[in-house]
Parts: C-alpha cells; structure tokens; sequence
C-alpha cells in the first residue's frame, strides 16, 4: 500500500469530516521536487550568512584601529552582498514559486501564515543587518557590543521556529 495514503501524510478533513488527500501535483512532481531542493539551498546559504555577519559586527565593534575596521566593513559588505542578498533571493523565489503551485492545497494552513510571518520577520533582519553595515562603515556604532551578541541569536530562534513549523505542522 502507499505510504502516504496508509499513514494520512499530507491529507486533511473535507466538509464531512471524511480525510482526502491534498492534490498530487502530477507531472510537476519533479519539478516542485527541483524547486524544493533549490529553495532549501538558498536558505542553508542565507542563513549561513544571517549566522556569521552578526558575529562580524560584535567582532567589528570590539576593533579599535582603522585597518581592522576596514577589513571588518569589506568583509560583511562582501557576504552581504555577494552571499546573502542572491541566497536571500533564490530562497524567496523558488519558496513562492512552490507556493503558488500549492496554493490551493495550503491557503487554509495556519502553519503556513506562521512562516510566511517568520520569512517577513527575516527579511526584515537581513535589511536590518545591511542598514547596521552601512553604520558600522560610517562609524556610527549605535549598538552596543551586548547587544550585538543578542542580536546574533534571532536567526537562531527564526530558523528553530520556521523547521518546527515547516516539519511537525502543529497548527
């Protein structure tokens, strides 16, 4: 017997309390199968920037000389730039694209309300964090070195929130 059909993945109660399952997408299978895959590698990568440039911008508050600075402002303009905008990018494009695909299947899914919530939060954080290069390369440090540390800990708690929500869909 399918497993799928067996164990009730990815089916859900219709108006009579019966279970259907959610529509198969067919011949785009492999296609959303190849959007997955390159969505979750956009967001390894996004996230291994959203975990390093924060800890850049503690280590780049703690300098004190010039050439320190200055390599510290290369450094996170490059990973903002060259590693999470595209990976921040190819997240979103090929995750809305999956969406639009399964849209009528998962509109009604709080689960899915609650990351597209937590994706609007880390866009948010990555602007943020762009906004905190361009101070940082002006040497307006306007946050401390504490908080900093805090700070580098968002993407951790997001990324901890968004799996559950994604993988256990409690809601």
């Amino acid at each position: 017997a399918d497993f799928r059909a067996t164990h009730r993945i990815g089916a859900r109660r219709d108006h009579s309390g019966r279970h259907r399952q959610l529509p198969r997408i067919g011949h785009m299978t492999t296609t959303y199968l190849w959007l997955k895959a390159l969505h979750i590698i956009g967001v390894v990568c996004w996230f291994a920037g959203l975990f390093y440039l924060p800890r850049l911008f503690v280590y780049h508050t703690m300098a004190h000389d010039e050439q320190s600075r200055n390599r510290f402002t290369t450094m996170e303009e490059k990973l903002y730039r060259l590693i999470m905008r595209p990976s921040m990018i190819v997240a979103v494009v090929f995750g809305l694209w999956m969406l639009v695909l399964a849209w009528d299947a998962l509109a009604d899914r709080i689960w899915l309300w609650l990351k597209l919530f937590g994706v609007v939060a880390l866009l948010g954080y990555h602007h943020y964090c762009g906004r905190l290069i361009r101070d940082l390369a002006a040497n307006e440090d306007s946050h401390s070195e504490r908080f900093l540390r805090f700070f580098n800990e968002v993407p951790v708690v997001l990324l901890i929130a968004l799996v559950i929500l994604v993988v256990v869909k409690p809601f």
